[in-house]
């Protein structure tokens, strides 16, 4: 069960980067195209540490309750794009929105397939599929760099606020690890009720 977790993260961060991709590859960009990013071969996307030990170590470390890492970003690039105002942000939101058709994909097969929920291993592996993809979708959403979030804030946050834009760009990193380290832990309660929403329990 811990392999197929593994496999079910895997392949939902890839999909993730894959839609970044082929959101800007249908605004004109093909630099993940010649790059080779626009398939489903997990060799083309995963980092060694962040793909692969990460997650067995957090998996592990959380026994089997909990997983966490990351896949080589897509490259694009933003000046091919046709849409030049809102072109990062489409490519930003495509991925959180992968996650969250993945998580009401399979929580509606946990929804209305009682005889495949009704396997309690079934019903937890399909619980992890959900709540990963739930915690990829809205963890990415955070509007701190390097997260996909901070693309959207950047897009459309006012012109007269660009004091704000040059700190955040600025001081991004610091940001994240600060977040993460000791707010991240508040995107829980968000994820367990849309998980409940998703799977109607």
């Amino acid at each position: 069960m811990v392999i197929l977790k593994i496999v079910a993260f895997l392949y939902s961060v890839i999909l993730h980067e894959i839609s970044h991709g082929l959101m800007a590859q249908s605004m004109g960009d093909q630099t993940a195209k010649y790059a080779g990013r626009l398939t489903l071969n997990p060799i083309k996307h995963l980092d060694l540490f962040g793909s692969l030990l990460l997650p067995l170590m957090t998996l592990v470390a959380s026994l089997g309750t909990f997983v966490f890492g990351y896949a080589k970003p897509v490259p694009y690039n933003p000046l091919n794009l046709n849409d030049q105002k809102y072109g990062p942000a489409k490519v930003a939101i495509a991925g959180p929105l992968s996650n969250i058709l993945l998580a009401v994909l399979f929580g509606m097969v946990l929804r209305f397939a009682p005889g495949i929920a009704g396997n309690p291993v079934a019903r937890d592996f399909l619980d992890f599929v959900v709540q990963i993809n739930l915690l990829l979708a809205v963890f990415n959403l955070v509007p701190i760099q390097p997260l996909d979030g901070h693309w959207l804030l950047l897009t459309f946050l006012p012109e007269r606020w660009v004091e704000v834009k040059y700190f955040l760009v600025r001081y991004g990193i610091f940001i994240f690890i600060f977040f993460v380290l000791f707010l991240s832990k508040f995107l829980m309660p968000l994820i367990d009720f849309l998980f409940r929403v998703i799977v109607g329990r």
